[in-house]
């Protein structure tokens, strides 16, 4: 149960009958009602902002619609003590049995405790990583997959239907400098010597494979015959054999999408005339001259007559350019017939997850996504900001191997794929993150990977010395849930069962801002009330978690320990990190 969403029905039911009884205006709107944990936990269990944001319609001081309020949450059941703080915040604290209950549904529920009904199964697709397919992932791609797959998770958890995407740009310049540079080794491949490769193609050594490969199954076919000839064929074996690259990478990563969208395909059926026939029936495209954009000239600004897209009425800055004077589609129009696409493909709700550096294009498309769906869909655009790739603090520029970008495949192999995916996670997606390969495989607390696994070790080591030292303590979670928890009555005890009970909160709280870095936020502050506890049994025998002579207190103490391992696997299963049972 969560706990909060419970309390929260009960401040709007009592707010309901307050209107019903004349107290209150009729139909005040309580959407923004909350009931959260208090910031200080010396404050109470609950805290609820009710009378702050409903006073003002109400026509009442906060103050004085809090005190009304109170009195009537003062008799709810299991409440037991009321208090109003501030301009208006209502403080309550609980019947202790609230939090033992919580305790022991855990138990009975294991790792989807926390998973709810909230999304109610409703179609939602997650893009992301979609790199262009000229070569092996990067670090830098990396955060975006950890953060796209970690969302998708998240809100699997609570309910939503999630379809995980990739969308394959192969239908820019960049594929035809790919093709011609896979031409380059394919030459190679059959003996020819290339020498240097030319400025403008792709100079990296996992072509050579490529180049191998289609000689391998063409021969010397295409050698000597024009590019016109060539182009096409090889083009579309580079991007396979470069997709493939991805995949493997993505695999080893963990990462697995449910769909690969081709934005080739999706141009030649004719996908863009559609967006065009779409807007010019509403008369929403014309032929005009933009004003040059003030900084960096984007690449679809020309100063002669374009075909325009009224981008300003739904919410962008200027108007866009659909078709370039040469007559082929900007790289918008293209995005535009994907995500008009993925609406027709029942996606109301769309979340595109991109590099930083796709900053200035973010207005473009969610305008263009309110015009395509006529407001009925929606597009979050999650923006990932840099990567620093350190060691021992200093930047690791190119990579040893390759002397080029370092790839997200040597790092995996250096620190481990769970390393990589929790790392990742533990800023917010806009905030730059350093990655350091020396301090993410330090034991420290600052490690908040290492914490977190060591607080779920430190559970399962608890457990395998109660089954070795007292076997007639029954370990079974369903047994343990039917332990004594009344006997949990220290603060440290009372204070991390509390935090377990904000699991499902968190869950949906984190879900509905599409934010699953507050996942590995919360990991962190439960691995540290945890390890709290552990310290206070190091320090007061009466405090440990065995206790030979108390087998009823024992089996309390390791439900409490129980608990919070299935709360911290079950974060960790969101974030696609398998938890530890022993630290190496």
């Amino acid at each position: 149960m969560n706990v909060f969403r419970y309390f929260k029905d009960i401040v709007v039911c009592e707010l309901e009958q307050m209107a019903g009884a004349g107290e209150l205006p009729s139909g005040l709107d309580t959407a923004r009602v909350a009931v959260e944990p208090p910031r200080e936990r010396g404050h109470g269990d609950l805290s609820t902002n009710a009378a702050m944001v409903l006073a003002k319609a109400a026509g009442r001081k906060p103050r004085d619609l809090a005190e009304a309020l109170a009195a009537r949450l003062a008799e709810v059941a299991d409440v037991t003590e009321v208090e109003v703080a501030g301009p208006g915040f209502i403080n309550l604290r609980l019947d202790p049995a609230v939090w033992y209950a919580r305790l022991a549904e855990i138990l009975k529920e294991g790792t989807a405790y926390g998973a709810s009904d909230m999304g109610a199964g409703e179609a939602v697709n997650v893009e992301y990583v979609s790199a262009n397919p000229t070569g092996p992932l990067t670090v830098g791609h990396a955060r975006g997959a950890v953060v796209g797959d970690a969302l998708a998770g998240l809100l699997a958890k609570v309910g939503y239907k999630v379809t995980k995407e990739y969308y394959i740009n192969d239908a820019g310049g960049q594929v035809d400098t790919l093709a011609r540079s896979a031409y380059l080794r394919y030459r190679e491949a059959l003996g020819e010597d290339i020498g240097e490769i030319p400025e403008g193609l792709y100079p990296g050594d996992y072509l050579k494979d490529t180049g191998k490969a289609l000689a391998a199954r063409d021969g010397d076919k295409w050698l000597g015959k024009d590019e016109g000839e060539w182009l096409p064929v090889v083009r579309q074996f580079a991007i396979d054999s470069m997709m493939d690259l991805v995949r493997a990478d993505l695999d080893f990563l963990g990462v697995h999408q449910d769909v690969f969208s081709s934005e080739r395909k999706l141009v030649e059926a004719g996908g863009v005339e559609e967006v065009l026939k779409f807007l010019e029936a509403r008369s929403l495209t014309y032929t005009g001259v933009l004003e040059p954009p003030k900084g960096k000239t984007p690449e679809d600004w020309e100063p002669r007559p374009q075909l325009l897209f009224k981008a300003t009425e739904f919410g962008d800055d200027v108007d866009r350019a659909l078709k370039k004077s040469d007559g082929s589609w900007t790289y918008f129009a293209g995005d535009m017939a994907y995500h008009l696409d993925k609406f027709r493909r029942g996606f109301a709700t769309m979340i595109d997850v991109w590099g930083a550096d796709h900053g200035g294009y973010v207005k473009r498309m969610t305008s263009g996504v309110k015009a395509l769906t006529e407001g009925q869909g929606e597009l979050d655009v999650k923006l990932c900001q840099l990567v620093n790739l350190k060691r021992g603090g200093e930047l690791v520029k190119m990579s040893k191997r390759s002397g080029t970008f370092v790839t997200l495949r040597e790092v995996i192999e250096e620190v481990g794929k769970d390393v990589v995916r929790f790392i990742m996670l533990t800023r917010k997606n806009d905030a730059t993150l350093d990655f350091d390969l020396v301090e993410v495989m330090e034991q420290s607390r600052d490690n908040p990977v290492f914490y977190v696994q060591y607080c779920h070790a430190r559970c399962c080591s608890v457990l395998r010395h109660a089954a070795a030292e007292m076997p007639g303590v029954s370990l079974d979670p369903v047994s343990l849930a039917g332990a004594d928890l009344n006997r949990l009555t220290d603060s440290g005890e009372l204070d991390l069962i509390k935090l377990l009970a904000e699991w499902p909160r968190l869950l949906e709280s984190a879900a509905d801002a599409h934010e699953p870095h507050r996942v590995a936020f919360y990991l962190y502050d439960l691995a540290g009330a945890f390890h709290g506890l552990w310290t206070k049994g190091k320090d007061n025998a009466e405090l440990r978690f065995l206790l030979p002579d108390d087998p009823a207190m024992t089996a309390a103490r390791l439900a409490l320990v129980q608990a919070t391992a299935f709360v911290i696997a079950s974060g960790l299963e969101i974030f696609g990190v398998t938890p530890v049972e022993e630290m190496r």
